[in-house]
């Protein structure tokens, strides 16, 4: 088999396809591409011609979401998502040749890389809520030669014609899984999807095992918000009355916040773990366990402009946070004076029992450390709302609209 290096050389670097070659050469050398056939879609597809309100480079750039519409707040309802996170998602996917594929949320790119992926044997259907997305997404595709590719406007959680499908790719940020997902899989079929639960994204692919979702991958990801009748907002908590702190917390997964007012007024209460991680290390399965493990799970965000440095955090766009009563305590992470690049875990509470909360929060810090820091992570069950407690695996149940969520740590 040749190797991605080999698939990247043989492009042609003239112009336009230049800047796709480099781009699928960071691609493959940062991890995101670990296959010939996502490599050789990326390399075919033009993807400037899916925003043409982008510089040419800025369109090829792996990291760079291209933002298409916004909404009457300048917040991004529909973009191109980064080149990486769409190349790690069609890896997840694993749509081969000859598959009938559902893409739900449009933009056109992505599509036009699934339609490369199954061949002219295959078929792709793309549905999207909004008919400014679903005209940009028919006009682009025509233009790039990917006018097989089916656009269906379309409430993308209710049921599409054209099934079953092989695979169901969610573009999406998607608090819930609707039954039409699952009723349009065939048996063994997958859908990749970026799930939010507690606030925290993961894009995983469901493998269909009867009326079950049963996970076989996750990764980190991030994207817009779906529109329609399974939308849910997130629950903002601004507990000195401004914009400079927010805790965010999922609609239906929120505590009890009506008792923090003043709650960063009070003294910091501070400990440490002794866990410590490398400065590039990742630790994304930690937050997970957090809030799979700890009651009034949340996440807490600084602004950079407004910050009174009253609050340190682990990560000022996203860090664990929970609450209880008139209490709150974050995770934390301090430099270690002997060696500048080790960062000590530990976390910072405010409030009456801001000590024994971030007491708590070191203590499932441990527990990740021991037990679940160098494991696969965990594994993510959906069933259907309403299936018995007896039916369900052993982990964190987190009740959906229409699922019943259930997070297990091996």
């Amino acid at each position: 088999m040749s190797t991605l290096a080999d698939s990247v050389g043989r492009s042609l670097p003239d112009g336009d396809e230049a800047l796709r070659t480099a781009m699928v050469e960071a691609l493959c050398s940062g991890g995101a591409l670990r296959t010939d056939r996502v490599a050789a879609a990326l390399l075919a597809v033009p993807r400037h011609v899916f925003a043409p309100e982008a510089a040419l480079a800025e369109a090829y750039e792996p990291e760079r979401a291209l933002v298409t519409k916004r909404d009457e707040y300048g917040l991004a309802v529909s973009s191109v998502s980064a080149a990486r996170i769409q190349a790690q998602m069609l890896e997840q996917a694993d749509v081969l040749p000859g598959m009938r594929v559902l893409e739900i949320g449009s933009g056109g790119y992505n599509a036009a890389l699934i339609a490369e992926l199954v061949g002219r044997e295959g078929e792709v259907v793309t549905v999207d809520i909004d008919p400014f997305v679903t005209g940009r997404a028919q006009k682009y595709l025509a233009e790039a030669g990917y006018g097989r590719v089916r656009v269906v406007l379309a409430d993308g959680s209710g049921p599409v014609e054209g099934g079953p499908f092989d695979r169901i790719i969610v573009t999406v940020g998607a608090w819930d899984l609707p039954p039409a997902w699952t009723g349009a899989l065939v048996e063994g079929g997958t859908i990749t999807v970026p799930l939010r639960m507690h606030g925290l994204t993961r894009s995983i692919t469901f493998r269909r095992e009867g009326e079950r979702l049963v996970s076989v991958s996750a990764t980190v990801s991030g994207f817009v918000k779906i529109q329609g009748s399974d939308a849910h907002d997130e629950f903002l908590v601004l507990p000195r009355g401004t914009k400079e702190i927010g805790l965010r917390f999922d609609e239906l997964e929120r505590p009890d916040t009506s008792r923090l007012g003043g709650v960063l007024d009070t003294p910091r209460a501070e400990s440490w773990t002794g866990v410590t991680v490398g400065n590039q290390e990742p630790f994304d399965s930690l937050y997970l366990w957090l809030a799979s493990s700890l009651p009034g799970f949340g996440l807490m965000s600084v602004d950079p402009e407004l910050d009174t440095k009253t609050v340190a955090p682990a990560n000022r766009m996203a860090c664990p946070v929970i609450v209880e009563g008139g209490s709150l305590a974050y995770l934390a992470l301090r430099k270690i004076s002997d060696d500048p690049a080790v960062f000590e875990f530990g976390a910072h509470g405010f409030g009456p029992e801001g000590g024994p909360l971030a007491a708590l929060i070191n203590a499932e810090v441990r527990k990740w450390d021991r037990d679940h820091r160098t494991g696969s992570g965990p594994v993510f069950t959906a069933q259907p709302i309403g299936t018995p407690n007896d039916q369900l695996p052993d982990g964190l149940v987190v009740d959906k609209t229409h699922v019943r969520l259930t997070i297990s740590w091996p």
